[in-house]
């Protein structure tokens, strides 16, 4: 699959950062009533108000468009968090501050859960859409808790990798259940519940090496 450079929507000028925006809100009420399959650049560019070539010049093609989509609705949602280089701060804080920001922040945005239906419902027929998914979300947010679990010996962690995996995972699993398959009718499993659980999880590490 080619690689889609993120920098084509990094620090745009104010002008240019407002027609990514027209574009984008255009996008995604095409995206999310039409499927990504019977989305076509023409139908977004009625929708949005803008030329074809205006959408090509800033997000090169509708791969790349829907990537930049994925960015918007997900780690604008907890950018103050994933968007530093390392995260920094007492596990015990921190930690639960992460999982309650994309529980809440995400789980409660309605054009997210949309979009991660999307997803999934178009994964076979497009598995590269699936894979930005992986790539933008879940493997970036894996990146930097194993990074933080790496940085932080005291917790007993003796693999950060799959820990962050763990961690991050259920977050992800939990809205999937809980939002798109009915699970907060079937299931009786609030957010502090899983949270506490997780922090339970790696903080009782730390207290096995003491």
């Amino acid at each position: 699959m080619r690689k889609i450079p993120t920098s084509q929507i990094e620090n745009p000028s104010p002008a240019i950062a407002q027609k990514q925006e027209q574009i984008l809100q255009g996008a995604i009420r095409v995206f999310l009533q039409e499927g990504y399959a019977r989305t076509s650049m023409d139908r977004v560019s009625a929708e949005a108000g803008v030329s074809k070539q205006t959408i090509y010049s800033h997000f090169q093609d509708k791969e790349g468009l829907f990537k930049a989509l994925i960015e918007r609705l997900t780690i604008a949602c907890f950018q103050s968090i994933f968007c530093i280089e390392k995260l920094q701060g007492d596990p015990a804080i921190l930690l639960r501050q992460v999982a309650k920001i994309y529980l809440t922040k995400v789980a409660d945005n309605p054009d997210y859960l949309a979009l991660l239906r999307l997803i999934i419902a178009e994964s076979q027929n497009f598995p590269e859409l699936a894979k930005l998914y992986t790539q933008t979300v879940v493997q970036r947010g894996r990146q930097i808790l194993s990074q933080y679990f790496a940085s932080h010996p005291e917790l007993g962690i003796s693999d950060p990798e799959a820990m962050a995996h763990i961690f991050f995972g259920s977050l992800v699993s939990y809205i999937i259940v809980q939002e798109m398959l009915y699970g907060k009718e079937l299931i009786s499993l609030s957010r502090d519940r899983l949270v506490d659980s997780l922090m339970n999880l790696v903080i009782s590490q730390s207290k096995n090496i003491q």
